[in-house]
């Protein structure tokens, strides 16, 4: 087994005419039983004049069940005090947990959850986990984080040795101390730890340190190019990033770096135009609307991310068969500055282009889409006095302009002082209102 390349081959490889049958036989199931069961479908479907046994494919289902938002369901919760805002599925006396997500938009979603050995979430890593090259008998640092619920669940299943170790706001030279004695092959990092470690690696040698490692993994705020660059190539890290597959799972990198994997047995993935429900041309950039098939707690259906993405579904050059998507930004990125679009994206490559903001850590203070004057505080790493270089605002000035065609308002912070300040946990909260 632990030469076997895929940790599922036969699911992992499902050539796609046996996918798309396997989806449509769960969808068939999962309307009629979400109807009888769940008091937030019942009603919207009703609304809609929708009753299950007019769902008899997959085209009935894309072009009958009605799209959700995450604010329906919280509109729905508040309206009603249902914690689960109306999709749960079972009795509360059956739920094994309750997780949430990391409230980086400021209110963390809940999600019910029935298991028996490990999380449905975590459980569905075993394969990219695998795919990374974890083995059993392998060590792994764990930190302490319940996003999503615990993730020792899945290092267990794989076999592997768990290390706990400190890792919040200043406790990364106790990180690189545990990877230096305990020789992991795997650990999870954040932007603030990352960022963290570049202040170290003056000082620590972070290449000797993580030379066991087989992997890292990395999620939250987008990495900047720079910081990529110097993990993989000044710290001999493999990293490996992974994302929400709207919030129904996670979707992860192989080790082409080449898209994000959807795990289609257990995810049914559609790239809808943002403003309609007109499905965009495989390959063009759409909404990731997202339905649950390994879910019968409480799923989420045809779930509207507000993630921007590119879907494909040719097979990956690493033998997946499985769909990929190619994250481009949030659907509420845009901001239009005295009528000019302004990308979240554009900035921070202006951002990271000035040596002292390498980490690409911004905030765009946006109170309202349409703004007059741009907003944007920039972090920079602190040297000798802490004060930033007296040409670092103009630099960013003229670069922020050049790449969005807007002068902003610059407030320059230490890193140190914005990443303290986010609300999301590891993660930088990119807009804030004030």
């Amino acid at each position: 087994m632990p030469d076997r390349e895929f940790f599922d081959p036969e699911a992992e490889t499902l050539p796609r005419e046996r996918l798309l049958a396997r989806q449509e036989a769960r969808i068939l199931e999962l309307v009629p039983y979400v109807f009888e069961r769940s008091a937030f479908y019942r009603e919207l479907w009703s609304a809609h004049g929708v009753h299950p046994r007019e769902v008899r494919s997959l085209e009935d289902f894309r072009r009958r069940i009605p799209t959700i938002t995450k604010d329906m369901v919280r509109a729905y919760r508040d309206r009603t005090g249902d914690p689960f805002g109306g999709l749960l599925c079972t009795d509360v006396s059956e739920l094994t947990s309750v997780s949430s997500s990391s409230g980086t938009t400021g209110r963390p979603t809940f999600f019910a959850e029935q298991w028996d050995q490990c999380p449905p979430l975590p459980a569905a890593m075993l394969r990219d986990l695998w795919g990374l090259g974890l083995r059993p008998g392998d060590r792994v640092l764990s930190q302490p984080g319940t996003i999503r619920n615990l993730l020792d669940y899945v290092f267990h299943a794989l076999g592997t040795t768990v290390v706990c170790v400190e890792s919040g706001p200043g406790q990364m030279a106790g990180v690189v101390e545990a990877a230096r004695r305990y020789r992991p092959a795997f650990l999870q990092l954040t932007y603030a730890q990352v960022v963290e470690l570049t202040r170290l690696a003056d000082r620590l040698d972070l290449r000797e340190a993580f030379s066991s490692l087989k992997a890292a993994a990395f999620a939250g705020a987008p990495m900047s190019r720079r910081m990529r660059e110097m993990v993989r190539q000044d710290w001999g890290i493999e990293l490996f990033e992974y994302t929400s597959a709207a919030d129904t799972g996670m979707a992860w990198e192989c080790d082409r770096h080449d898209g994000f994997h959807l795990w289609e047995d257990t995810v049914f993935a559609e790239c809808l135009d943002p403003q309609g429900l007109d499905e965009v041309p495989e390959g063009e950039l759409g909404e990731l609307v997202a339905t649950d098939l390994d879910n019968p707690t409480a799923p989420l259906i045809r779930y509207r991310s507000d993630d921007l993405v590119r879907l494909g579904r040719k097979p990956c050059d690493c033998g997946r068969t499985h769909g990929r998507m190619w994250l481009r930004g949030r659907c509420g990125d845009e901001t239009l500055v005295g009528g000019v679009p302004v990308m979240l994206r554009d900035i921070g490559l202006a951002v990271e282009d000035q040596p002292e903001c390498a980490g690409g850590v911004f905030q765009m203070v946006r109170p309202q889409r349409e703004l007059s004057a741009l907003t944007v505080r920039v972090g920079y790493e602190t040297a000798g006095a802490g004060a930033p270089p007296p040409d670092l605002a103009e630099r960013l000035r003229t670069a922020i302009h050049a790449r969005t065609g807007v002068t902003p308002v610059l407030e320059l912070r230490t890193e140190h002082e914005l990443l303290a300040g986010s609300s999301g946990v590891g993660k930088l909260t990119r807009v804030v209102r004030s």
